[in-house]
């Protein structure tokens, strides 16, 4: 703060005195700018790769439950379901659904923090700043996205053990439909959380989704031959079409019979139609949009 002498004649008509009369120091506002827009996405991408790096326990309690799926379940289930599997390993057939497990956690947990900000006061001197908050919305969807990406790709190193060939095709489609989910998830948390205030009630309305959709979607078993209602609750999950394509692209590296192709990755289809794995994609895609302009509508009217 600067100060300046100021003689008395100036303020009361005495030339005998002078006081220090302290000057306000006037804050400048930068304009918004795209430059300025970015560079709010960097910090706030940046703050979730940072908070997800220096908490090595998350990390690794994140691997756990892909590790139990798969080495456990998958190895204790292996002999009752071998008949319906043709041979290939139980383990091989539900890793994508594991992989997709994975990152949709870790994608839940990033947008939990976000209820976590708003508790704790932060998330009001983040809305304050003079940027859009599309850019702070985007930036923690962006930044949740990575990290869960990146979580699944610790888990994707663990292909080779149930028997995935590690070809650069493949992996370069898992990684993909990854990032994908990571994004779609990402956004469907920041979108609750726009409207929940506890952790507790965002943990419960959050697992209330993820667990059906995991469940639904076909990651443990084969999605043929299903009852209707069953039939139709598996179409109408977004998570089918992440783990579909994937699995899809799995078994395409794959040396199996034709029967085991048929049984196990019969493809969704839409009132008999086999829906495209680029289609399923991009399914994946729209919903992730979709979530993002809501949750940006919500936080613009958010106080």
């Amino acid at each position: 703060m600067a100060t300046r002498t100021r003689t008395a004649s100036e303020l009361a008509g005495d030339p005998g005195a002078a006081v220090e009369v302290p000057e306000v120091a006037r804050v400048r506002v930068p304009p918004r700018s795209a430059r300025s827009e970015l560079r709010a996405i960097k910090v706030v991408w940046k703050r979730e790769l940072i908070r997800f790096s220096h908490d090595r326990l998350r990390i690794l309690t994140a691997l756990m439950q892909p590790f139990l799926f798969l080495f456990v379940l998958g190895t204790g289930l292996s002999r009752i379901a071998s008949t319906g599997t043709h041979g290939v390993s139980l383990r091989t057939f539900v890793f994508p659904g594991v992989l997709c497990m994975a990152v949709m956690f870790t994608a839940m947990f990033s947008a939990a923090s976000l209820v976590w900000d708003r508790e704790f006061g932060f998330l009001r001197e983040m809305m304050v700043a003079p940027v859009r908050r599309s850019s702070l919305v985007l930036g923690k969807c962006l930044g949740g996205a990575t990290v869960a990406a990146f979580q699944g790709l610790i888990v994707l190193v663990l292909a080779g053990l149930v028997g995935i060939p590690y070809a650069g095709g493949l992996l370069l489609v898992i990684v993909v439909l990854m990032v994908m989910l990571a994004f779609t998830i990402t956004a469907f948390g920041v979108m609750v959380a726009a409207r929940v205030t506890q952790i507790q009630s965002f943990m419960a309305l959050m697992q209330m989704a993820i667990m059906p959709m995991f469940f639904l979607s076909g990651a443990l078993f084969p999605v043929i031959g299903l009852p209707l209602w069953l039939s139709i609750l598996n179409r109408i999950d977004p998570l089918t079409y992440a783990v579909d394509p994937m699995r899809k692209a799995i078994f395409s590296h794959l040396h199996v019979s034709a029967a085991a192709r048929h049984d196990l990755v019969p493809g969704v289809t839409w009132f008999g139609w086999h829906v495209p794995g680029a289609l399923e994609a991009a399914v994946v895609g729209l919903l992730g949009t979709a979530m993002l302009g809501v949750a940006i509508f919500q936080f613009s009217k958010t106080d």
